[in-house]
């Protein structure tokens, strides 16, 4: 992928990063800790999670389409 715009080389690094913190957040809703939180900010967060699944995805499409 060397030979990608700059600009379409922010794209690539913008969905490593953020599918990083997906994982994150993904390994996080596994403990304790997130079992613990209200129900609301588990909410909040099993949103959050999802939105950044269908963000990804449409990152995802641009890339195919370069």
């Amino acid at each position: 992928m060397s030979d990608l715009q700059p600009h379409q080389q922010r794209v690539v690094a913008e969905k490593k990063e953020l599918d990083d913190k997906r994982e994150k957040l993904g390994a996080f809703k596994n403990t304790d800790m997130f079992a613990s939180l209200p129900w609301q900010e588990q909410e909040r967060l099993n949103t959050q999670a999802h939105i950044m699944t269908m963000y990804s995805a449409v990152l995802g499409e641009r890339i195919a389409a370069f």
